[in-house]
């Protein structure tokens, strides 16, 4: 990280012109896509989400009903992050979780530094019932000044540890790992133990435990009950989310079948951009009635405002997830890609496991710095031919790789859904990577233990298709 992120990403649109690769128009309509338009939506919902406290009472409602065990926090986003990416695109996903998986670590950390002074006071003799902390502070100087004497104490430790592990979490793809990539000496990290102990019936609370869980109580009273704007956001956030849904849920026909002749041009981004515009219009108060009938008049504020919205919007991951498509048109055109399918050619003579597993690793490494959709693009063309060759199901080969471009955990760049999580600013390159690494190794081999076994007789894969011959090496996919 010589330099910021944003300002990397900007380099192929620069060189790619002075090197004769692409021409400047080319390169800078790589940098908005439909993507962005996704991200403008989705951090509309996420901005009155945050303005209203919305995320503070699902964060406070949770910790209350699974407790602060770090292993059924970890459970809960888990269950989560994967029932909704199962529906909604990883980015989606990613972008709704996030303002609650950090409103639960700033809430956890508030109730647990409070427990602390209370234990201190206590012993003091004293108490301090004024006490107030921000969640919100104490989180952003732990990570702001991780060298600090206040962040090498055991409990500062144990907070940002704790903090980190929720953030990867919320990826959806990183819970695993980072459970032991995280400081292994501190025991609210350590999640063996606490999967030991969640599953303990009777076990008596600690006092620090009882402590936590009061103030949490204590600070879900003082949110009331719900105001017009967080019902209004609710409704939105569930709209959204059944429009995404219901667009195309491939076992029935889905609303986007209501225009056939249109079939494609309306994709995620298209509803994420049709809600977030409800949020400029949608007043934030209702009107109020005097005790003759009369509505009282008041100044128009929408939900949230462009000024709102802009404090919000992440602009150096557009710009970030921008390089990484202009990063893929360029493998793509400077022909990188028959390149490298040029030196994959002496693979037909290693046995077939072997090969498979090859492709899944250059796959698997490609990916993190270029998007799913590029990195299977590239090499889909380079792969189908070398099945051909080979005279193998070209599927052995395809399912494998294209199961291998999601397992993009190492870096921001890999996929707009780490950089959401990079972009709240509490995570460093080598937090993903040292958390990433250990899920990419268990996900090639799960990969390739599902196409040695079960996934062949799915489909067939020992029979050679008929429909192989028409697969070619300019070819863009199945």
């Amino acid at each position: 990280e010589a330099l910021p992120l944003a300002v990397s990403a900007l380099l192929p649109a620069f060189m790619f012109p002075l090197f004769g690769i692409m021409e400047s128009k080319e390169v800078a309509s790589a940098y908005f896509k439909d993507f962005h338009l996704l991200l403008m939506g989705v951090i509309c919902l996420a901005t009155s989400i945050e303005k209203w406290n919305f995320h503070k009472r699902v964060a406070l409602r949770m910790v209350m009903l699974v407790g602060v065990n770090p292993a059924w926090l970890t459970l809960g986003f888990m269950v989560s992050c994967s029932f909704l990416s199962m529906w909604l695109s990883n980015t989606s996903a990613a972008a709704m979780v996030m303002p609650i998986v950090e409103a639960v670590a700033q809430q956890i950390t508030t109730a647990d530094a409070e427990a602390d002074m209370l234990e201190m006071s206590y012993s003091n003799g004293s108490t301090n019932l004024a006490l107030e902390l921000d969640g919100r502070c104490m989180v952003q100087f732990l990570f702001a000044h991780p060298h600090s004497a206040a962040h090498q104490t055991p409990h500062n430790m144990k907070v940002r540890n704790f903090c980190k592990m929720l953030l990867l979490t919320g990826r959806g793809g990183h819970f695993f790992s980072s459970a032991y990539t995280v400081n292994p000496s501190s025991n609210i990290a350590d999640l063996p133990s606490s999967f030991k102990s969640m599953f303990k019936c009777g076990k008596k609370k600690t006092a620090r435990e009882e402590a936590s869980a009061k103030v949490i109580q204590e600070e879900y009273k003082k949110l009331g009950p719900m105001s017009y704007p967080e019902i209004v956001t609710l409704i939105l956030f569930i709209l959204m989310t059944l429009l995404w849904f219901t667009r195309e849920p491939g076992f029935i026909p889905g609303w986007s079948s209501l225009f056939p002749k249109y079939k494609g041009y309306a994709t995620d981004s298209t509803t994420a951009l049709v809600i977030g515009l409800l949020f400029f219009i949608i007043p934030a108060k209702t009107l109020s009635r005097t005790s003759n009938g009369e509505s009282t008049a008041y100044g128009y504020t929408p939900l949230i405002t462009w000024k709102e919205f802009q404090s919000c919007m992440p602009w150096e991951i557009a710009i970030l997830v921008g390089g990484g498509f202009a990063l893929a048109d360029g493998c793509e055109v400077s022909k990188l890609s028959a390149w490298v399918a040029s030196k994959l050619t002496p693979l037909g003579s290693l046995p077939l496991w072997l090969i498979i597993l090859i492709s899944c690793l250059i796959v698997t490494s490609v990916t993190e710095v270029a998007s799913n959709p590029a990195t299977i693009t590239i090499f889909l063309p380079i792969l189908s031919p070398l099945a051909e060759a080979i005279h193998v199901n070209p599927l052995f080969i395809l399912i494998p790789a294209t199961l291998c471009t999601s397992f993009a955990f190492l870096l921001p760049v890999a996929n707009p859904a780490n950089a959401i999580v990079f972009s709240y600013g509490h995570l460093t390159v080598m937090d993903m990577v040292k958390a990433g690494l250990g899920i990419n190794i268990i996900g090639v081999a799960v990969v390739m233990l599902g196409i040695m076994t079960w996934i062949v007789p799915i489909f067939d894969l020992y029979t050679y298709p008929s429909w192989a011959p028409i697969i070619s090496s300019n070819s863009t996919g199945l």
